[in-house]
């Protein structure tokens, strides 16, 4: 049997990694260059003549002599730590399959937790924020699913107070294969709440296959061609292949957080999914990863700490 190209691939060494992004003089040409790919361009007078000054490095027009940070308006504002921890935190959390704790990543990067949970989660919300304006197409594979267990003396299955609702969408190719996923948290299954969730990330005509449960209506009332497909319940169900791949992707998602977080509490689950959707949906050149999220992490907003630890995001 042939290897899979996808899986086998060469991805981003160590040691290239080192050489694009090892100093703090290389990580700040590659922002530069994903902030002004054409060369700095002023925010207040559109000039592009400038110079570079002080021990901060600051870029001063010419014209009007406005000086700009090169990290000031985008996810690394004002930050106290280095550029080069950075950029191991994206080589790391984009590199792994699984993911990665902020436990881990602070050893790795010799930092505290809370400051490597803060790098951590400030780039699983450019993820998150850049992942918004994709839209599934085609065939694509619908179903909903609960991450977390049954609290003591609570009701169990799905509705328990234990429990987080998620819907998995899977778009598969002309062969059947994925291409692309969303992750999405939803409120409850209902009607009303899965033809909110639809219209925000599938395109209008797209064909979704679903099971039978009443709520995926919603699915046709969003302009889309529903397919509903009455598949019981249990193991049988699981295995039914018109849902190979949005079971195989819920497989792999729930064994991701049971190894590598143990548990993801309800306000941060929503970038917890997009760090996962990020990387299978860039999964083709592991490589392109870094300067990806790199250009999507200059075009976000600067993220504070209180809205960081407050936000959240559910349809």
């Amino acid at each position: 049997m042939a290897r899979n190209r996808i899986q086998f691939q060469k991805g981003l060494s160590e040691a290239r990694f080192m050489a694009l992004y090892g100093t703090e003089d290389l990580c700040r040409a590659a922002i530069a260059h994903w902030r002004w790919p054409d060369g700095f361009v002023c925010p207040a007078c559109g000039g592009t003549d400038h110079c570079i000054v002080g021990p901060r490095h600051l870029y001063q027009c010419n014209a009007c002599r406005r000086q700009t940070s090169l990290t000031a308006g985008t996810i690394f504002n004002a930050t106290k730590v280095s550029l080069t921890t950075w950029f191991r935190a994206m080589y790391l959390i984009t590199q792994t399959k699984q993911g990665i704790s902020s436990i881990e990543l602070g050893r790795r990067l010799g930092t505290t937790q809370t400051t490597a949970w803060k790098i951590k989660t400030k780039l699983a919300e450019v993820m998150r924020i850049a992942s918004e304006r994709d839209k599934l197409d085609g065939r694509i594979e619908m179903d909903d699913a609960d991450l977390g267990g049954e609290r003591g003396g609570g009701k169990s299955g799905r509705g328990s107070p234990g429990k987080k609702p998620i819907v998995v969408a899977v778009q598969t190719d002309e062969k059947g294969r994925p291409r692309q996923i969303k992750l999405s948290r939803i409120a409850r299954f209902k009607r009303d709440r899965v033809k909110s969730l639809a219209k925000r990330i599938i395109a209008p005509g797209a064909t979704v296959v679903t099971d039978g449960l009443a709520c995926f209506r919603g699915v046709a009332d969003s302009g889309c061609v529903h397919v509903a497909i009455a598949t019981g319940s249990g193991r049988k169900a699981a295995r039914h292949p018109a849902f190979k791949w949005v079971n195989t992707m819920l497989g792999n998602i729930k064994s991701a957080i049971l190894a590598t977080y143990r548990a993801v509490r309800k306000k941060h689950l929503v970038r917890t999914l997009a760090e996962f959707e990020w990387r299978f949906n860039h999964r083709f050149d592991l490589a392109a990863m870094i300067p990806a999220l790199g250009r999507a992490a200059v075009a976000a907003n600067p993220a504070t700490y209180s809205h960081l630890k407050l936000a959240d995001y559910g349809a």
